[in-house]
């Protein structure tokens, strides 16, 4: 950029444009985060990114501008984007201005913000998240020590954030200052974090975390929302104007502006200033996407070419820029003299505003230097640890000529240039690849870029990379929604018929019959793309299917002293507390060992998890997801390595029994931070969970009529089908009232699923069904009269009650406990893990109150190990809150062979002050060596 007397460009690798400034209103330095003091020139700031700095810190600024930004990463990751809305208190990563009022969207993997209008600026640096490479030495397990380093991300840190070097505060409120690592929570001022060590140890969840070294992700063309089953999200679309300072201006109707807005217009229009269009190429031109600058009507070109490129994020030197008028054609387009007036250059339409073309000038069109990055060959060559390798061409240099040359720089020795490939990698909005064919030219496709969409120009790099997938051509994809109980033929078929013989895969890997899902193996890339779009796509009676592309475990990569944690979060328990612990844990753990249970449930993630010898599961919902999740392990878990991982609860739901017995609360209120309740995993004990099998077997009689109809209607003479159910029971087994309450509460939650989203609104609605109980006379009476309990081969005599309970945990109906406290009686003391089932009464729905309200206890019955129930009539019944009618006939309540091993929070745990938000990593070895306060409990400073 053209430069003057108050210009200052210290090329010191950070590529900012500073311009000595006068502010009017407090001012804050980025750099230091401290105010500026004075009355005129107080310091600098950067024309493209507006970074403010002291005049005592300009030499010693280290965040890059954005226009450079995107340059100085080796491996770019494409963010996860959010839903627009407005954000208090944070402040763009791009322009570095604050999101208050403004609509703005931020990455739910990192903590990136940004504008909408500056979303076509992002730099695509989210965290990888799967970085592993194989080595020679990984043979037989036998695998070198890898190394993670900080991700580093700037701005928007947390309240009371200290430096870990110096030990000062480091956050701000009034400005994008500090940095802060994405993995393990390290906070740093700007002028600190380099003289850190660069290996990262994952802090305090180290032990937990699935570290991105030991997983891999198919190469297959798909968005990053897809690798991690986010929902498909709508495209935001904005009028992309801005002024030469960056200022969007969102919307013409001037009730919507504000009054910032509104004094800015004002203030231009008594300038008397000239608003002129911007086209970077022709393809904006024909898509109508321009940028908009407000220059005076009497400067010069060189003033609007300055302005032209601020607005772009362009900080390279003027003197490759051109500015020519966008009523030429191409034949005659001719760049604007720069020393000349804009006004008397420029042809005028009427009623439109000028609009121009801003132009790269090549300085020799036939010949140029690329960029060529390297990707997977660090095992290869000796130099693929640099960024880069500038590469001369010429525009007659075809893609197999520049690989040969690109393999020769980085030494690739007794390589065979048709083993490589090209790949034209767009950082616009994401990344996308291409990979270039044999005979295309990489100089002209360069050339043709910057004519269509100088911005996107910008955001292009090329890589060579291995054509074989050095990872193994293993692309497992994961189909759900599918009719349940099928053949694997009928599986086949169905999808046959979707994606076509051509795209078959290469085999099944496993099918679960009873969810109406499986996993499908391809070999090929090209086949597991076309086939996971079609499949994303396609409907099957009805249903859309759900199609997710897994990533997979390199097992042998995790350390000894890792345990994984697999987290699986119903995002419709709690209202949304669900969804807020799912952003949470994706940020602060790998989000590849983070499932929402509402997009395939627990089956994807424990699939992913099957060859981890060993690893811990944390379920975030009610005491069905927890069911959920035991019942999808009792599945999976016998081909799997790990066939009882032990299991932790975050209660989401209403009544949480389980989890209130385990220690883990009453219910997850949103107040405790999710860090600690990811040490608390860490911390917790392992303990037993008897689980039982509850059979029904409806009276011979009336299956008997029931298959003849059926056998009427079919022509069939099948009449020995088996009606029997069976169900794994794992808190509790209602018979009568109980049951009949909890059927109408299911009932109407079904009829108006969206009242239901609360836990204080479902126990007002029991309570309003109690009530109705009490006035109307219940459908339970004289239960004991309808039913023979055996108990051990025993019969026993049941007392009159309206509804018998069968408890195998001392929690029921929301933290009660029917069984009451110990006494001495013939019972034996009772626990979750002794074998052994109690059997209580209650008389009614009065007593149920008087019960949860803790004035009375239920009714002891028995106590045993195998109990037998003979119903003589239709009775409502529930097993762990799943309610229905169960036709008359015998129940049978006997242990399962199926085992859980439950994680129980520890009763001794230190009540943590979040005095110290960062997470800390602990260094053993290098020259900082900080105290981490995860190692001994303390919660203070470092």
């Amino acid at each position: 950029m053209a430069g003057g007397e108050n210009t200052v460009d210290l090329d010191a690798g950070h590529g900012h444009f500073f311009t000595k400034k006068t502010f009017h209103r407090p001012t804050y330095c980025h750099h230091c985060t401290d105010m500026l003091w004075g009355l005129i020139g107080q310091g600098y700031l950067c024309e493209v990114c507006n970074f403010v700095v002291h005049d005592k810190c300009l030499r010693f600024v280290v965040s890059p501008c954005s226009s450079i930004a995107s340059n100085m990463i080796k491996n770019p990751v494409a963010h996860c984007w959010s839903e627009v809305g407005l954000f208090k208190r944070k402040f763009c990563n791009l322009c570095r201005r604050r999101l208050e009022d403004s609509l703005a969207i931020r990455c739910e993997i990192c903590e990136y913000y940004t504008h909408v209008e500056c979303q076509d600026f992002v730099v695509s640096d989210c965290k990888e998240c799967a970085t592993y490479v194989p080595q020679k030495n990984d043979l037989n397990g036998q695998s070198s020590n890898p190394v993670q380093y900080h991700h580093w991300r700037e701005g928007n840190l947390t309240g009371n954030s200290k430096c870990l070097l110096c030990r000062k505060t480091c956050w701000s409120a009034e400005c994008l200052a500090g940095m802060r690592c994405e993995w393990c929570g390290v906070t740093a001022h700007a002028a600190c974090y380099r003289q850190l060590p660069v290996e990262c140890s994952f802090g305090c969840l180290r032990e937990i975390m699935l570290p991105p070294y030991c997983l891999t992700v198919p190469r297959i063309d798909v968005q990053q929302e897809m690798l991690f089953g986010f929902p498909k999200k709508p495209t935001a679309t904005v009028t992309e104007e801005f002024s030469s300072s960056g200022d969007s201006k969102t919307d013409d109707d001037p009730e919507k502006r504000s009054p910032k807005d509104k004094e800015n217009k004002d203030r231009d229009r008594d300038r008397d200033d000239e608003i002129i269009r911007i086209y970077d190429g022709n393809g904006s031109l024909k898509k109508r996407q321009h940028r908009t600058v407000s220059i005076p009507k009497q400067a010069n070109a060189q003033v609007l070419l300055a302005a032209a490129l601020r607005t772009f994020h362009i900080s390279d030197d003027p003197r490759h820029f051109d500015i020519t008028d966008i009523t030429q054609t191409e034949a005659s387009e001719r760049p604007l003299d720069l020393s000349q007036p804009v006004h008397g250059q420029l042809t005028v339409r009427p009623g439109k505003r000028l609009a121009v073309f801003l132009r790269y000038r090549d300085e020799d069109p036939t010949r140029g230097f690329i960029r060529i990055y390297p990707k997977g060959l660090s095992d290869i060559s000796p130099k693929a640890g640099v960024m880069f390798k500038p590469i001369l061409v010429t525009q007659d240099t075809t893609t197999v000529d520049l690989v040969r040359l690109v393999l020769d720089k980085f030494e690739v020795e007794n390589a065979d240039a048709c083993c490589f490939s090209l790949v034209e990698v767009i950082l616009d909005r994401g990344v996308s690849e291409r990979e270039l064919g044999n005979d295309e030219k990489p100089w002209t496709i360069v050339q043709q870029n910057r004519h269509e969409c100088l911005r996107q120009s910008r955001m292009t790099r090329f890589y060579i990379k291995q054509k074989d997938d050095p990872h193994g051509p293993h692309i497992a994809i994961y189909l759900g929604n599918l009719p349940t109980s099928l053949s694997q033929r009928q599986y086949e078929h169905i999808l046959v018929d979707i994606i076509g013989k051509e795209n078959k895969w290469s085999h099944i890997d496993v099918i679960y019959y009873e969810y109406g899902a499986l996993v499908l193996i391809y070999n090929n890339t090209e086949k597991a793309t076309r086939s996971f779009n079609l499949l994303h796509e396609a409907t099957f009676d009805d249903k859309q299917l759900l199609v997710l592309l897994l990533p997979n475990i390199q097992s042998h990569m995790i350390g000894r002293n890792i345990i994984p944690l697999l987290v699986l979060v119903n995002v419709k328990s709690g209202g949304q507390q669900g969804m807020e612990l799912i952003r949470s844990f994706r940020k602060l753990l790998n989000p590849h060992q983070v499932y929402d249970l509402m997009n395939g449930g627990p089956l994807p993630g424990l699939y992913v998890f099957r060859n981890i010898p060993y690893f811990k599961i944390l379920v975030c919902g009610g005491d069905g997801s927890v069911g959920w999740a035991l019942s999808c392990l009792d599945n999976v878990g016998q081909d799997a390595q790990c066939q009882s991982p032990p299991m932790a609860i975050i209660p989401l739901g209403t009544g949480n029994d389980l989890a209130r017995v385990l220690r883990w609360g009453p219910g997850y209120t949103g107040g405790e931070d999710p860090l600690n309740l990811l040490r608390d995993v860490i911390d917790a004990e392992e303990i037993k969970l008897d689980r039982w099998t509850v059979i029904f077997h409806p009276n011979e009689k009336e299956t008997d009529e029931t298959k003849m109809a059926i056998a009427n209607d079919t022509n069939t003479a099948q009449l020995n089908e088996d009606t029997t159910s069976i169900f794994v029971m794992n808190n509790y087994f209602g018979i009568g009232i109980d049951a009949d309450l909890c059927l109408d509460f299911h009932m109407a939650r079904e009829e108006n699923p969206d009242k239901f989203n609360s836990r204080l609104h479902n126990k007002v609605a029991y309570f309003k069904l109690g009530l109705r109980k009490i006035v109307y006379r219940p459908s339970c009476k004289d239960l004991h009269r309808v039913v023979r309990l055996e108990v051990d081969g025993k019969v026993v005599e049941v007392p009159p009650v309206e509804g018998i309970i069968i408890l195998n945990i001392l929690s029921w109906a929301s933290g009660s406990n029917p069984w009451g406290p110990e006494r001495e009686d013939q019972f034996a003391k009772p626990t979750h893990y002794d074998g052994m089932l109690e059997v209580v009464g209650v008389t009614g729905v009065v007593h149920m109150g008087q019960i949860q309200s803790g004035l009375r206890t239920a009714m002891r019955i028995a106590q045993g190990g195998h109990i037998r129930i003979q119903m003589m009539v239709d009775l409502p019944v529930q097993v762990d809150g799943e309610p229905w009618i169960q036709p008359a006939g015998h129940v049978v309540v006997l242990r399962s062979a199926l085992k859980a091993t439950m994680l129980k929070k520890s009763k001794n745990k230190i009540k943590r002050y979040n005095t110290e938000p960062t997470i800390f990593f602990p260094n053993d070895s290098g020259l900082l060596q900080p105290r981490s306060p995860c190692a001994d409990g303390d919660s203070g400073t470092v």
